[in-house]
């Protein structure tokens, strides 16, 4: 290991974080991939008994771990939280916004009461988490927030507008916001990580208006690829990073035919949406309250799910490659410029 990525290791054992939505889902696969690295967690989340046995999950791996059993949807509840982290750890370095609520539904049928509450724990509460880690990182003018957003936030999908709508204004307040911060010379550093579709329990728990259960759009990634992301991004200067080609494929894609993409959703995007089993009428939701149950970072889908992308593995390595394909060609063009001179000593030396 160089010296650089040593300091990386040090500054990240040493690292107080906080993660919202840190019971369950990428949440949990985070608050373990941080724990690895011997740091400090704030979990953040609505249901106690989750936090807690990803507390143990951290304390095992060697990290430490303090338990704010919170609705992001609240502001004042939101900045509890991030004073209890501070007054248990001293200070807050990293803040990741996680937390989220969707609803599988047409648009018609959602009341205003559960689109409100949906826009507001993903929305608002990246939000409000930014707001309360802001608080703290200004006065040492140092520290990083991680939005988890989604190819979702460039594409929209159907049968998902208020989660759809809610990333795409993460997107919009993040970058406001960044440009904030370089006009004051701030050294608080704001990164968006956008992700595929992952192997979480938000297909088992979110609240759903169609006949069958959800499921994410093959293909399909583990969270722990998400938890490798985000704990990347925390030590390397990015503005977004993409995670996975499905990502990368949709954000570009629909960069140069929206309009195409339109129709092809409205002819596969509830079909894609929606797997082969009947919904149970009484299986319970989160959008209000959080669902009790054995739930932790994965979801139903690990049979179909991959472990990884070599496309993230080209992200996390762009520098090195970039220089090597450089150096690469500029070899090849040297040896290029050079093949006559080669040419002609041979044939002297034939003479």
């Amino acid at each position: 290991m160089n010296n650089r990525n040593l300091e990386k290791a040090k500054d990240q054992k040493s690292q107080v974080v906080v993660i919202t939505g840190a019971g369950a889902g990428v949440g949990r696969a985070a608050a373990r991939q941080f724990g690895e690295a011997g740091a400090r967690i704030g979990l953040i989340g609505r249901g106690r008994e989750r936090l807690e046995q990803a507390a143990d999950e951290v304390r095992n791996l060697g990290g430490e771990a303090v338990v704010c059993v919170t609705d992001v949807a609240d502001a004042a509840q939101v900045e509890a939280a991030a004073a209890a982290v501070e007054k248990a750890f001293g200070r807050i370095d990293v803040w990741i916004n996680n937390a989220m609520a969707t609803i599988y539904s047409p648009f018609h049928k959602i009341s205003a009461e559960d689109y409100k509450r949906a826009t507001e724990v993903t929305y608002l509460g990246t939000v409000y988490g930014t707001m309360a880690a802001l608080r703290r990182m200004k006065h040492n003018n140092h520290g990083v927030i991680i939005q988890v957003g989604s190819a979702l936030a460039y594409r929209a999908i159907p049968l998902q507008s208020p989660y759809c709508g809610a990333k795409f204004a993460i997107r919009g307040f993040t970058d406001a916001l960044r440009s904030e911060l370089l006009h004051d010379r701030s050294k608080i550093r704001l990164t968006m990580v956008h992700m595929p579709a992952l192997n979480t329990p938000q297909f088992d728990w979110g609240k759903n208006h169609m006949p069958t259960r959800p499921q994410p759009v093959p293909p399909i990634f583990e969270p722990e690829m998400a938890a490798k992301a985000i704990f990347w991004a925390t030590s390397h200067k990015r503005r977004e990073v993409y995670v996975g080609l499905p990502t990368v494929r949709v954000i570009w894609a629909n960069k140069f035919i929206p309009g195409l993409i339109d129709r092809y959703l409205a002819k596969v995007g509830y079909s894609g949406q929606q797997s082969a089993q009947p919904t149970d009428p009484a299986s319970p939701d989160n959008l209000w309250q959080p669902v009790t149950g054995n739930f932790a970072a994965h979801g139903r889908f690990d049979k179909y799910a991959k472990p990884g992308t070599m496309q993230l593995w080209a992200t996390i390595y762009r520098e090195p490659i970039t220089i090597g394909l450089l150096g690469a060609g500029l070899w090849a063009f040297w040896h290029l410029l050079n093949k006559p001179e080669r040419q002609r000593r041979l044939e002297d030396a034939d003479m």
